[in-house]
């Protein structure tokens, strides 16, 4: 049964770091591309960054460019975003997200399966 948990989340200051993980059960994670998406309360989920499977093309969000990194790890099944120059509007459950091959929009509907979320929050 194909399955994706995240890890990572947690309370950092503004200007703070983290990295979430997202690792993937039964399933080779290589012939599926990652999304990460986020949702704050009271507002829709949206695409943070996406990854694509075969030729690792990467998608930005306007909002995190310059300051959040998405990666992966076929070996050890795991993806990755990287969390840098954190701000308060940051703050939100962060949730990964699989599909078969590429995914041409870094969108909520254009993902399959789904992780059970890691809250982020950005707080002094």
């Amino acid at each position: 049964q194909l399955q994706v948990v995240e890890s990572g989340g947690g309370l950092v200051q503004p200007g703070g770091s983290l990295r979430l993980s997202c690792a993937a059960f039964g399933f080779a994670l290589e012939h599926y591309s990652i999304g990460w998406f986020r949702q704050a309360p009271g507002k829709e989920r949206e695409g943070v960054s996406c990854i694509n499977s075969s030729d690792g093309a990467t998608y930005y969000a306007d909002s995190v460019k310059g300051r959040f990194t998405i990666s992966r790890d076929n070996a050890k099944d795991t993806g990755y975003l990287q969390l840098n120059s954190l701000k308060p509007e940051d703050t939100a459950v962060y949730y990964c997200a699989v599909v078969k091959g590429n995914s041409w929009h870094c969108a909520p509907a254009w993902y399959d399966d789904w992780g059970q979320g890691t809250q982020v929050t950005v707080s002094s």
